[in-house]
């Protein structure tokens, strides 16, 4: 018999099977959550998981402004970025950036965390993060997930 019996099956855009999940952030950690959203957007929970493909599923995220951060983190933590112009570096403690659009901390955190090039681009594009209860993914029936659950 020269014929192997198994096969490494590797997925691709026809064979994936995406869902549609909602994370409640109530109390949870920044860095925690989002390296477990970040491993659910990218698929590696998943038996068919293939690194260069988007196999994982969309994430909404609610419920951003009850986020919590460990230590001083509120007040030391900065997030630096730069206008191009000479002298244009502006930055922002998480407090700050927290009382302008809660949703953005999370977003910068699993956005850290996902590839930097095109496929890390349109898998940042399957998180949904809403600073109350409510979204607008409800036509979608996200199946509500618990992240203490996963490893």
């Amino acid at each position: 018999m020269n014929t192997l019996s198994y096969k490494t099956v590797s997925a691709n855009k026809a064979t994936v099977n995406k869902e549609w999940v909602l994370v409640d952030a109530d109390g949870q950690t920044l860095g925690r959550l989002a390296s477990k959203v970040a491993k659910l957007i990218r698929g590696k929970y998943k038996t068919n998981y293939t690194p260069h493909v988007d196999c994982g599923d969309n994430v909404v995220i609610i419920n951003a402004e009850k986020i919590n951060l460990t230590g001083k983190k509120w007040t030391d933590k900065s997030y630096i970025r730069h206008t191009g112009y000479p002298g244009g570096q502006r930055s922002l403690t998480a407090t700050e950036m927290f009382e302008k659009d809660p949703t953005r901390l999370i977003e910068k955190a699993v956005k850290g965390m996902l590839p930097k090039n095109k496929l890390g681009s349109a898998l940042f594009r399957n998180l949904y993060v809403y600073a109350g209860t409510e979204h607008d993914q409800e036509a979608q029936k996200p199946k509500t997930i618990n992240l203490n659950d996963l490893k």
